[in-house]
């Protein structure tokens, strides 16, 4: 049997993963001196507490899987001798993979008849999100992994994710913007538009000043990078700003007319690096 995984930086929640029958792994964060694994004690997460800390200057930090627990994670299925298709974040954006890889040449040693299928969506929250429920839906119409494996080759790259960050303080500690012109931005009133790059990167694409300009700008990337939108998912992902979700959305009705369009509120170790009042956008596209 195959049984799948993904984690929490594709803002999958404990009751979609159940849906679907994905394994959720809890990707920490620090916070207030607390090491924090969301959803390991339960279905909730209090995004809104969270968010308000981080507006009142908070800033956490966040940290990998050790590779013991990697293995924890990993072993049970090995154990009863099922294989393992992991849908996970971008490998480019976090050591945590090096840990990943150590435990399972160790495991796969011990279980040398099992398999392990990895699925780097290159990407984080919302556009990881969007690959993760087609491969999800895939798996539930009884794909074999073979040809879950090949759709990810061909079609990874055309899903794309672009956001715009409202305070460039919390980039500019996770090194994505230079000081100076985080504190210039910001003051500015200027939201970077970030893209998830072919590398599984994020990326600076360009400036807008102000919120509505760089909502705008969001549905203009659509238009201009859109393929097959309406065949597919869109995925909206803001960080406690459901306003401006609601904004974007209907900017992209009016614009696009009836899609499938669903909100995601971005997963707190994500929301460590972009800040709150953050929204973005992930649809199926030409290219990266």
């Amino acid at each position: 049997m195959l049984t799948l995984f993904t984690d929490t930086d594709n803002d999958f929640t404990p009751k979609l993963a159940r849906e679907y029958g994905y394994h959720l792994i809890s990707m920490p964060f620090t916070i207030d001196g607390e090491l924090v694994f969301p959803y390991e004690d339960g279905d909730d997460f209090d995004m809104k507490s969270y968010y308000a800390k981080l507006r009142a200057g908070t800033i956490p930090t966040t940290t990998g899987l050790s590779a013991e627990r990697y293995k924890e994670y990993f072993r049970p299925e090995f154990e009863k001798g099922n294989d393992i298709l992991y849908v996970h974040f971008s490998a480019a954006m976090s050591g945590t993979f090096d840990a990943m890889r150590e435990a399972l040449a160790d495991l796969l040693k011990e279980f040398p008849d099992r398999k392990f299928y990895g699925v780097d969506t290159k990407g984080i929250t919302i556009v990881a999100y969007l690959v993760a429920r087609e491969i999800g839906d895939m798996f539930l119409a009884g794909k074999p992994v073979e040809e879950i494996m090949a759709w990810a080759d061909r079609e990874i790259d055309c899903f794309s994710q672009y956001f715009f960050a409202d305070d460039l303080k919390f980039f500019r500690r996770s090194g994505r913007v230079s000081g100076i012109s985080a504190t210039m931005g910001t003051l500015l009133g200027i939201r970077p538009i970030i893209y998830m790059n072919a590398e599984g990167k994020m990326v600076s694409h360009s400036k807008e000043r102000g919120r509505e300009h760089a909502l705008t700008r969001l549905v203009s990337f659509m238009e201009e990078m859109g393929d097959d939108i309406s065949s597919h998912r869109v995925i909206i992902g803001h960080t406690d700003a459901p306003e401006l979700a609601a904004e974007l959305e209907k900017m992209i009705r009016d614009r696009f007319g009836d899609l499938r369009i669903e909100t995601v509120c971005t997963n707190p170790t994500a929301g460590a690096h972009c800040g709150p009042n953050g929204v973005g956008v992930a649809f199926h596209s030409k290219h990266r």
